[in-house]
């Protein structure tokens, strides 16, 4: 039986690519998972295609910016398991574009999402699963954070803060709180939809041609979740086998 099965987790950025794919492989593996996401129609249909196939599912709108919602999530899955096993802190943005454009509100919005909302996350988790004595974070970082390239320096710089504060955090809490970092490469999402700048939208068009299904990733996810509890999967890079770099 998988050890996944049973277990309450909370995926953040729900309603569409890695997040609705995580959501629909653990609830498949027997998980209870509480789905939260900012498009409430998305988590609504979500949510039924899960229950249509047997699943355990519960959902609420979610912006990770705002502390309070990422309380009130946690609050939900309190109030109908009584505990919390997993936190994937996988809600992101990605409008890329050259620093030379100032698109000040794109970079901000990244820090914020990107950033922002994994502490959220982290805060308000961290102090239930002390108190339980047992729980695991997972963080969604990129293939940016390993190495920048142009039109990504913000968005890249907000995934090295990422992979930073993961492992600050397992440092931190790794006695009995698992940690992992999860970081993608070229993945099926709707995350290059958010780019305003044409000549950049253009690019990734072509750069994202050989992208792998979202399932891959979510496949990885759930390998660092099924793991026994004394066995701790700290770091996944996840690529398709064409990407190099």
């Amino acid at each position: 039986m998988s050890t996944v099965s049973g277990k309450v987790i909370i995926i953040t950025g729900a309603s569409s690519g890695i997040g609705e794919a995580t959501a629909r492989l653990l609830a498949q593996q027997g998980a209870h998972v509480i789905i939260g996401a900012r498009r409430l129609d998305r988590l609504e249909a979500l949510a039924k295609s899960i229950r249509e196939e047997g699943g355990s599912v519960e959902f609420q709108q979610l912006d990770v910016t705002d502390p309070n919602q990422m309380q009130a999530i946690i609050q939900l899955a309190l109030n109908q398991f009584g505990h919390i096993d997993v936190i994937i802190n996988n809600a992101g943005v990605m409008p890329l574009s050259l620093l030379e454009v100032l698109k000040v509100d794109e970079w901000n919005r990244m820090i914020d999402v990107n950033i922002r909302g994994v502490l959220h996350g982290i805060a308000a988790g961290l102090p239930i699963m002390q108190k339980q004595g047992f729980g695991q974070f997972i963080n969604i970082a990129s293939i940016g954070a390993y190495s920048v390239v142009p039109t990504a320096t913000v968005y890249c710089a907000t995934k090295y803060a990422v992979r930073a504060i993961t492992e600050g955090l397992r440092q931190e809490v790794g006695q009995n709180i698992r940690v992992t970092l999860v970081s993608p490469g070229v993945t099926e999402s709707e995350l290059a939809d958010s780019i305003s700048d044409d000549e950049t939208r253009e690019f990734m068009k072509e750069y994202r041609r050989n992208a792998i299904p979202a399932s891959a990733i979510s496949r990885a996810i759930a390998y660092a979740i099924e793991q026994p509890d004394d066995v701790d999967v700290n770091e996944l890079v996840v690529r398709p086998t064409a990407q190099l770099s």
